[in-house]
């Protein structure tokens, strides 16, 4: 069983910051690409950042300059930084990611979700 946590989300004002994280489980012997996926009510999921094996990014437009994603690879975390938060920025953030897991008779491939993260920006 694979499983991806994500941390960090709360309510913030405003111009705020939030970091995010996604731990994956412990039996996850590597990571491919890391992406970062929003759902706002009433609205389909959509993709935030995206970090791949080699550390290349990329980023929606409505965030770029304002959001940073990075993993720590010897942690198997990723990370998404938010500065100059705004309402609009407002949803259920998941992380998203594929690799190669132990099952305990061998390797295989995955590509999961976590349960996702609140944010709230709002004075």
């Amino acid at each position: 069983q694979v499983s991806l946590v994500e941390s960090g989300g709360g309510l913030v004002q405003p111009g705020g910051s939030l970091r995010l994280s996604c731990a994956a489980s412990r039996n996850i012997f590597s990571i491919n690409a890391v992406g970062w996926y929003r759902q706002a009510s009433g609205k389909q999921r959509e993709l935030v950042a995206f970090i791949t094996s080699g550390g290349s990014t990329n980023y929606t437009d409505s965030v770029k300059g304002r959001f940073t994603i990075s993993r720590d690879n010897a942690k198997k975390t990723a990370y998404l930084q938010m500065n100059s938060l705004k309402p609009e920025d407002t949803a259920v953030y998941y992380c998203n990611a594929d690799g190669i897991y132990y099952s305990g008779s061998g390797y295989a491939h995955f590509r999961s979700w976590g349960q996702g993260t609140q944010v709230t920006v709002s004075s």
